[in-house]
């Protein structure tokens, strides 16, 4: 199976004030966070401990999240499909990945984990699932076999969550409320999606360049680019990971790339997902009109 590189890049400055200028010298942390390589860079007196706190808190949200750490909440929730207390944050989460699911006609589904394992578990063999594992997969799907509240979720036994199409993009929002809780601005988070709050330190958006060419001018805004073939189950990477629920089949490769802004980097990172499935740009459209901040910057044709 073939992936899309991640990373993380955080850029930051403090606000200026009277007598900070030569405090205000750059900092640079290295590490390891959302499973990737991380760089923060902080102008800020207190940059080495915000780097710190920043690190632990995007470790935090990976306790809630990861699907790839065993006593995660998701990873407990998918285990015995009940959960109990759960986190804000997962719940929250949730709720937005529900509204983008109405919005998109049952497209964007984080219940499609058992299918996207069951691709995933042929990939490693070099096959693709056989009818009977997508049959026995699908059944295992469909938003409406979960229930949450602030008591507890619980979804139909077998069910599996993924939040990979809207995570990435909520963690970027949380770290960005955290560094302006700082008093820094000019913020630019890279976490595979975009958050900046305010602008470049020069006054400018910020200059974000698309993998298939282009640039989209950020500013107090998040920007998110989904592609069906970014990971892939095939050698000949011809079956791209976005699924559709509705088939348990890839998304037909309608799109090279598509990349959605909008106030909050977790539902730009869901729509874009969701777009991949559409066929047109009028249909994109009609569901991204449902969210009052969100715009379509780019959709490449395949």
């Amino acid at each position: 199976m073939t992936n899309r590189r991640r990373f993380l890049a955080i850029s930051a400055a403090a606000i200026a004030l009277p007598g900070m200028l030569r405090a205000n010298s750059m900092y640079t942390w290295q590490g390891m966070a959302l499973g990737a390589q991380a760089t923060l860079r902080l102008s800020h007196p207190d940059a080495k401990a915000i780097s710190i706190r920043v690190a632990d808190e995007i470790s935090r949200l990976e306790d809630i999240f990861s699907l790839y750490r065993k006593d995660s909440a998701l990873s407990r929730l998918n285990r015995t499909a009940n959960l109990q207390d759960p986190p804000f944050e997962l719940l929250e989460c949730l709720s937005l990945a529900g509204a983008v699911h109405s919005a998109s006609g049952g497209r964007f589904d984080p219940t499609v984990q058992p299918l996207w394992a069951s691709y995933a578990e042929a990939s490693s063999e070099g096959a693709l699932p056989d009818d009977r594992a997508l049959s026995k997969a699908r059944a295992l799907t469909g938003w409406d076999g979960v229930t949450l509240d602030s008591s507890g979720i619980t979804m139909r036994p077998g069910m599996a969550l993924t939040l990979n199409g809207i995570a990435q993009g909520y963690i970027a929002d949380r770290v960005a409320d955290m560094l302006s809780a700082e008093g820094l601005t000019n913020i630019l988070i890279n976490t595979g999606e975009f958050r900046a709050l305010g602008t470049h330190p020069d006054g400018s958006a910020w200059p974000v360049k698309l993998a298939a060419g282009g640039e989209v001018p950020l500013a107090t805004r998040a920007l998110a680019t989904s592609a069906p073939l970014g990971t892939t189950f095939d050698a000949d990477a011809r079956i791209g990971h976005i699924l559709d629920p509705r088939t348990g089949l890839p998304a037909e490769v309608n799109w090279q790339e598509i990349s959605v802004s909008a106030d909050s980097a977790a539902v730009a990172d869901a729509l874009s997902t969701a777009a991949c499935l559409f066929a047109t740009r009028s249909e994109i459209g009609d569901c991204l009109f449902q969210f009052h901040s969100a715009k379509l910057e780019a959709a490449l044709a395949a």
